[in-house]
C-alpha cells in the first residue's frame, strides 16, 4: 500500500483551515457585537468615538474569550487556566490598541468623523488587529496540544527498545537470552 506524497503537509494545511474557519466564527460573531455595541452607545450617547469604540472593544473581547475557549480552541490545553486568562487580556489590550489607533488617527488625524467614516476606519481596525491576535492566540494563549506518539515507539519503549526496535530483548545485553517478562496491569 502506498503513501500519499504529500499527506503530512496536506493535513497541517487543512488543520490550518480548521482552525482559521472556527477562529472565523468566533471572530465574525465578536465584529457584530463590537460594531453593534460601538453604534448603540454612539447613538444613545455623547461619548466621544474612542472611547465609545474601547468600551465596545471590551465586550467584543469577552464574548470572544468564550468562543474561542469553548468553541474554537475547545481541544486545546486547558491547563492553566489562570495563565491563558491572563495572556489573553494582555494580547487583547495590544489587539485593542491596534483597532482603537486606527480609529484614533482616522478621527483625529484626518478629521474623518462621521458615522461612515468611523464604521469603516473601526472595521479596517479590527482587520489589523485580527491578523495580530490570531498569531498571538493560537501561537501564546490556547497551545496546541503535543501530538501523541506513534503506538509503536510507545511498545517499543515499553518493552525497554529504543525507538521500538533493537538488536536486544529486554533491555539486555546483545545475544544475551531474554528475561521472562510478567505482564503489566491494563491500567498503566
Amino acid at each position: 500500500m502506498s503513501t500519499p506524497k504529500h499527506g503530512p503537509a496536506l493535513d497541517r494545511v487543512r488543520a490550518l483551515v480548521r482552525e482559521v474557519a472556527k477562529f472565523g466564527a468566533v471572530g465574525g460573531l465578536g465584529v457584530l457585537v463590537n460594531l453593534g455595541v460601538f453604534n448603540l452607545i454612539r447613538s444613545t450617547t455623547d461619548l466621544q468615538v474612542v472611547r465609545a469604540s474601547v468600551i465596545a472593544t471590551v465586550v467584543a473581547i469577552a464574548t470572544n474569550y468564550l468562543g474561542f475557549r469553548y468553541f474554537a480552541y475547545r481541544d486545546r490545553a486547558q491547563s492553566g487556566r489562570t495563565r491563558e486568562l491572563a495572556l489573553f487580556v494582555a494580547f487583547s489590550v495590544i489587539g485593542l490598541v491596534i483597532e482603537n489607533g486606527v480609529l484614533y488617527t482616522a478621527t483625529y488625524g484626518f478629521g474623518w468623523d462621521g458615522k461612515l467614516e468611523t464604521n469603516a476606519f473601526k472595521f479596517v481596525g479590527i482587520g489589523v488587529a485580527t491578523v495580530f491576535r490570531f498569531w498571538s492566540y493560537r501561537t501564546w494563549v490556547f497551545k496546541a496540544l503535543p501530538a501523541p506518539a506513534p503506538v509503536s515507539l510507545i511498545v517499543g519503549q515499553r518493552d525497554g527498545q529504543a525507538g521500538g526496535q533493537s538488536g536486544t530483548q529486554g533491555g539486555g545485553a546483545p545475544g544475551a537470552p531474554a528475561a521472562p517478562r510478567t505482564p503489566e496491569p491494563a491500567g498503566k
